[in-house]
């Protein structure tokens, strides 16, 4: 499939195609509160057939590689510039510290997360970079993953932009790779909109990576920002635009439907956050429209008041949590403490259980996992194993 084909596929299923999955999406742009309340009802109906009442989430450790960042977002308060107050490039020493203190707090995953191409934007990162041995970032990420698969964390990268063969560099020593797709209207790069600045938010490269990341049999977590000037319907298309992909390759395994916080000194402080009702028809219509197999997502501390009405939508998966580090991307809102999430579950009717950094779908399926990663898996299943039958005793 081309990039061109998922936007075709994208007019199809508004034409009446089948990824509408026999629903009218002009329906679901237009629904209103008791639509909205419809919608949940459905979305629940296909979790309950998925997953039954378990919400998952990955324990984890956050590893910000570089806060350096080419794209300008109207909405980022995580990139920085050289010399900007706040700039950091994690050094060998700390990154083998937060690795050390992840393992100790019996940590899965080892998430490193970065700014779009910071080598195309800074000559100071690149020769950061030389200081540290490597000559390109994707050198210096698979180094980092190697100290980590050492300790026994199995590492997701998501470092924004990455070529095709950098993904294939990666993919012995990741046990999935990830892009938020953000959105795919085109409008929203025009100017004074809140990707202008930013020509790594493109939907068509991102697209492209994503495609490219199903060829390569990489397990991938993708996703949609919601609250930042986008349509109804341009989320809609955005979440057919990764079904679409799925359905060609099979390799998504997560979406995360994640909402715009407002902060103080950003070009969009002063701009509404989705209210959460917003965030449950979001959530509905993406547990809808995607396959079954595909978890859906939301930050749970970006929606601390809104936990019940997301369950309500059909969140069936947390993404990762840290007992160690910050959201070094959203460090207004910690993360929540672990057991009282747990209670707070129990209460609504649903259990909070551990995973890995993938879903079993692909862990259980040899092409999905590279030859390179079986032996850590397996020492990660068997830990995993362990912890819950802890967790159910």
């Amino acid at each position: 499939m081309s990039v061109d084909a998922v936007f075709e596929a994208i007019a199809h299923a508004f034409a009446g195609g089948p990824l509408a999955r026999g629903e009218d999406l002009d329906a679901l742009v237009r629904a209103d509160d008791f639509g909205i309340a419809e919608l949940c009802e459905r979305a629940r109906a296909v979790r309950a057939e998925a997953t039954g009442r378990v919400v998952t989430y990955s324990p984890k450790v956050f590893l910000p590689v570089t806060n350096l960042c080419r794209n300008r977002c109207d909405y980022c308060s995580f990139r920085r510039s050289p010399g900007d107050a706040g700039e950091w490039t994690m050094s060998p020493d700390e990154v083998r510290s937060v690795l050390d203190q992840g393992a100790a707090h019996g940590c899965f995953e080892a998430l490193l997360c970065l700014g779009d191409t910071p080598e195309t934007g800074f000559g100071a990162y690149r020769t950061t970079l030389r200081t540290y041995g490597h000559d390109r970032t994707v050198e210096y990420l698979a180094w980092v993953c190697e100290q980590a698969l050492e300790r026994g964390l199995l590492p997701h990268t998501n470092a924004g932009i990455l070529a095709r063969e950098d993904m294939a560099r990666l993919r012995p020593l990741n046990i999935s790779l990830g892009l938020m797709l953000e959105s795919v209207s085109e409008r929203l790069c025009e100017k004074g909109m809140p990707h202008h600045k930013a020509p790594d938010k493109r939907p068509r490269k991102r697209v492209a990576m994503t495609l490219e990341a199903g060829e390569l049999a990489i397990p991938f977590t993708s996703g949609l920002l919601i609250g930042i000037g986008e349509t109804r319907r341009e989320r809609v298309e955005t979440i057919l635009a990764i079904a679409a992909i799925d359905a060609q390759h099979g390799h998504v395994g997560e979406v995360i439907v994640q909402n715009f916080r407002a902060r103080p000194g950003i070009a969009m402080e002063d701009s509404p956050e989705p209210a959460p009702l917003e965030m449950a028809w979001t959530l509905a219509v993406a547990r809808l429209l995607l396959p079954p197999h595909v978890r859906v997502q939301a930050p749970p501390n970006l929606n601390d008041d809104a936990l019940s009405m997301l369950l309500d939508a059909g969140l069936d998966d947390f993404g990762g949590i840290s007992p160690v580090t910050p959201d070094f991307i959203n460090p207004r809102h910690p993360w929540p403490h672990l057991e009282r999430l747990g209670d707070r579950l129990a209460a609504l009717g649903f259990s909070l259980v551990p995973r890995l950094a993938a879903h079993p779908r692909h862990l259980d399926q040899p092409r999905f996992v590279d030859a390179a990663m079986r032996t850590p898996l397996a020492a990660a299943r068997a830990r995993l194993d362990t912890r819950l039958r802890e967790v159910a005793a």
